[in-house]
């Protein structure tokens, strides 16, 4: 008997190949199951030949652990996203995981996406997301399948778990950095405002300014992008009553400024602007840019998720538990 190209090797084939019965090929492929030594080398030998591999997904929808998790992030063009989600694969495949990840553009196909992955028998769930769809988090409490959001609060769903950045001190730590620089005028480029990070960031902004008796010079919103921090940096900077200081809600976006100023309005940095970021994406420190900024650390987001899976999956019933990332001001040329 040969096996049929363009379809999976069944056990029940192994098991007629190798003259076994259907049970040993399971109890082959089950780790700290009994079978005799003679035959599981004859039921490895064929199911290499055959080119079978166990279903683990049928395993799961039986009820066992199908160690999948799925990773639900944004657009991953954005520099900050990419590298959280790359660093969480490496982190859950270290872990015996298989990450499953989606990513997409708008809210909408995003949801959409996530409410389809729900139908796998899925171990957990990591979304980064802006907002988190009601019927999402319903879902997710009905299946049975942990929820961690990945920056942003709970905002009270139940058994739900939470990692974020105090957004709102990181802004405040980069506004004090800039009046100890003597900027006064210092303007803001955020990104889309129905996010919770922008939403934390504006308000940190606001009310560090609003503290030593200053108002922000002025107040942009972008779409966290190269491209947008650099449209938005000639909106501000061409015209009469320019800013001495910008300090952008994400790296991205500073980079974009840095470029515009330096290239297409001739300014020197940091001599005739201050500019300071948020995230500190790899592409912060490189020599070219020497971005200021501060630092939302991928290492202490990811390590967190470690934790808040781990205690998850130890207590399914446990009540909701939320995680904060002290942010870090790092210091370099661009204030």
């Amino acid at each position: 008997m040969k096996s049929v190209k363009g379809r999976r090797v069944t056990a029940q084939e192994v098991a007629d190949r190798a003259g076994v019965s259907r049970h040993a090929v399971s109890r082959c492929f089950k780790p700290g199951a009994y079978l005799a030594e003679g035959k599981r080398r004859l039921i490895v030998a064929t199911a290499k030949e055959l080119g079978y591999r166990p279903n683990a997904l049928a395993a799961g929808l039986k009820g066992k652990s199908s160690r999948l998790i799925a990773i639900v992030s944004g657009n991953l063009s954005n520099h900050y996203d990419a590298e959280v989600v790359s660093c969480l694969v490496e982190l859950l495949t270290s872990m015996g995981k298989w990450p499953v990840v989606l990513g997409g553009g708008s809210e909408d196909i995003r949801n959409d996406r996530t409410l389809d992955v729900l139908a796998y028998p899925l171990d957990a769930m990591v979304l980064r997301a802006g907002s988190v769809d009601a019927e999402i988090a319903q879902q997710c409490r009905q299946l049975g399948i942990p929820l961690i959001l990945s920056g942003r609060r709970t905002d009270g769903l139940d058994r739900t778990d939470s990692v974020c950045c105090d957004n709102a001190h990181g802004a405040g730590l980069a506004v004090r950095c800039l009046i100890e620089r003597g900027r006064s005028r210092i303007a803001y480029i955020g990104g889309p405002k129905d996010l919770f990070s922008e939403q934390e960031r504006a308000m940190g902004f606001v009310g560090a300014l609003s503290a030593v008796g200053l108002k922000p010079a002025n107040m942009i919103s972008s779409d966290f992008s190269f491209e947008g921090g650099f449209r938005s940096a000639l909106e501000l900077l061409a015209g009469s009553g320019q800013p001495d200081a910008v300090f952008c809600s994400n790296d991205a976006m500073a980079l974009g400024v840095l470029s515009a100023a330096r290239h297409r309005l001739g300014l020197n940095i940091p001599e005739d602007l201050s500019v300071i970021g948020f995230d500190d994406i790899a592409m912060a420190a490189w020599p070219t840019f020497e971005l200021t900024t501060v630092r939302n650390s991928v290492h202490q987001m990811v390590e967190a998720i470690r934790t808040l899976l781990s205690e998850r999956l130890a207590m399914p019933d446990g009540p909701g538990r939320h995680l904060s990332i002290e942010p870090q001001l790092v210091l370099r040329g661009s204030h």
